[in-house]
């Protein structure tokens, strides 16, 4: 990747690594021709001519570039410059909700509320568009100080099937990040909508309860627990959580798809009737 004698990667001006994992980086960048700022998230040495990794990349780029909301991240283009693989996003400058629980518990909790919705907003438009994001977790909703959101990492999601397919297309590839993985999910079956509100459910369970619905020691138990065990209820986690929020929480989780909410759009309806907390967080 970028060294002190390359800062560029294609017409990229190469400011800060936000970001580093195993397989990509994000980088903060300008764009030369335009002064632009954007994310630029590029594979890493080892993997830029792994086939799987850049059928990743360029899915992802399939599915977000006709997207169009505010809570959505905004993918502009997918190239390759030299030898390194990149896609072209908006520049959100924002933690995940994973880091923003790790930093900062209390502001976390001020705007929660709003996340919950927006996220929930922008999950109801991409299941509109045809799309399953399949991978909805804390890591993947960026959060900034004013509680705007922005949905991300559309690399294994998946159309919508609808009519024959749904019965027709075969086995599901298993992918997922367990910890939030539905019970279809982890069975390899046909996925729709409710397995991301199952996902979103555990989310937001772990961001107001302050822990995941399920641990384990060992992978498989992990998954079995996702099949079989019923999470404590919310409220007993977090006393400040309101009844009715931890019964719509408890219904987002069920075990069989066809037990929670329709939609997403069916669960803002519900929201709109209840709160998240018994009591407003205040600031301390």
């Amino acid at each position: 990747m970028a060294t002190a004698g390359q800062d560029y990667i294609g017409p990229y001006r190469l400011l800060r690594l936000v970001r580093a994992g195993q397989t990509c980086q994000i980088w903060e960048a300008i764009n030369s021709t335009d002064n632009r700022r954007i994310a630029l998230k590029a594979l890493q040495r080892d993997y830029r001519q792994n086939k799987d990794e850049l059928a990743l990349l360029k899915h992802e780029y399939l599915v977000g570039k006709g997207l169009d909301h505010p809570y959505v991240i905004r993918i502009y283009d997918c190239n390759v410059a030299g030898t390194v693989p990149y896609l072209v996003l908006e520049y959100f400058n924002a933690p995940n909700l994973k880091q923003a629980l790790r930093m900062d518990v209390e502001k976390l909790r001020l705007l929660i509320s709003g996340a919950v919705l927006k996220s929930a907003q922008a999950l109801a438009y991409l299941h509109d568009q045809g799309w399953i994001h399949c991978d909805v977790k804390p890591d993947n909703v960026l959060m900034n100080e004013n509680g705007d959101v922005r949905l991300i990492d559309f690399a294994i999601a998946t159309r919508v099937r609808r009519g024959l397919g749904r019965w027709f297309g075969g086995r599901i590839k298993v992918q997922g990040t367990r910890s939030y993985m539905s019970p279809e999910q982890i069975r390899g079956e046909v996925v729709d909508v409710r397995t991301d509100i199952y996902s979103f459910a555990c989310m937001i369970y772990e961001l107001v309860g302050g822990k995941l619905p399920y641990t384990a020691e060992s992978a498989n138990e992990l998954l079995n627990k996702h099949l079989t065990a019923v999470a404590p209820p919310l409220v007993s986690l977090n006393p400040l959580v309101s009844p009715p929020f931890s019964q719509l929480i408890a219904k987002m989780m069920a075990k069989r798809p066809q037990e929670r909410p329709a939609s997403f759009h069916e669960f803002l309806e519900q929201m709109e009737k209840i709160r998240v907390f018994r009591v407003r967080p205040q600031a301390t």
